[in-house]
């Protein structure tokens, strides 16, 4: 009996010992940004100072759930917000899994639709959760009480209107796509989604971000996503390539790495660096 309740005690302390080291790592009142290496797509994990759970995009299938797993306490099951920048598979296919393994308190992304089964199969998932897609425009934003805020800088309904009139989206083209501006302090990040350089262009044309230190590349570091006039604007501390290994596509293209090393802004590349987290306290910030 003596033998058990060793044995018992030893799995407390174990345990025990599992959970102080989560709190202690997960809530240490800063903010984390995760670019998850999800393979050829987008997947990005936000946890605020005060331990509210964003993410932005769930990658093409369930590599995203590894991601989570690893930059949040095993017990925490809610997900604030999840952001979905445009319906295109790379982007919303990941979502299947997070659905069926986390609470979702609410789903956004832009006001287009993609008639692709795929994405017809996430929308009846959500459904059956009872989650209704908020549309998200230029100017809509989310304040947390610890002071972070999510800002939508693109796609204006004019702009929406103009590249996709139907409302549509197929599988091979990069139209609008949700531009968000996270800020927290003096420190700032910029999401892409497969924003193209006009869209990205306009999204900051007002002059209104200021100190950018993290600029998520667009499109996965294609050719059409960034312009030196971009650049010369946001100033990026690090540029950050979401990208799958030996992808069809070529990416990152040439031109686009060229054209950040032109401007000296430091680059990392999820199929090299794995999973990129930044950690802030909101005036500094490093990169793990």
């Amino acid at each position: 009996m003596k033998k058990y309740s060793g044995v018992f005690i030893l799995i407390l302390v174990f345990l025990g010992g599992i959970i102080f080291y989560q709190h202690s790592r997960f809530n240490d009142n800063k903010l984390h940004i995760v670019f998850c290496d999800v393979g050829q797509g987008d997947g990005i994990f936000i946890r605020t100072p005060s331990n509210k759970n964003f993410i932005i995009d769930a990658g093409p299938d369930d590599k995203i759930i590894g991601c989570l797993e690893n930059h949040m306490p095993f017990w925490e099951r809610n997900i604030s917000i999840a952001f979905l920048s445009h319906p295109h598979l790379d982007h919303f296919a990941g979502f299947n899994y997070v659905i069926k393994r986390y609470n979702l308190i609410s789903f956004a992304s832009e006001d287009l639709n993609n008639k692709s089964a795929s994405f017809q199969g996430l929308l009846s998932q959500l459904n059956d959760k009872k989650l209704k897609i908020q549309h998200l425009i230029s100017g809509d934003s989310f304040k947390i009480k610890d002071g972070t805020r999510l800002s939508v800088l693109a796609p204006t309904k004019d702009f929406i209107d103009k590249t996709s009139p139907n409302g549509q989206i197929g599988e091979n083209g990069e139209f609008a796509s949700l531009i968000v501006l996270l800020s927290y302090g003096s420190f700032r990040a910029v999401f892409t989604g497969d924003s193209q350089a006009s869209e990205l262009k306009q999204a900051i044309s007002d002059n209104s971000i200021q100190g950018t230190k993290i600029l998520e590349v667009p499109h996965h570091g294609s050719k059409t996503g960034l312009r030196p006039e971009i650049l010369d604007r946001l100033r990026p501390d690090y540029a950050i390539i979401s990208v799958g290994a030996h992808n069809r596509y070529g990416h990152p293209n040439k031109f686009t790495l060229d054209l950040l090393n032109e401007f000296g802004i430091k680059t990392l590349n999820t199929s090299k660096n794995g999973d990129i987290e930044i950690i802030s306290d909101g005036k500094n910030f490093k990169i793990r």
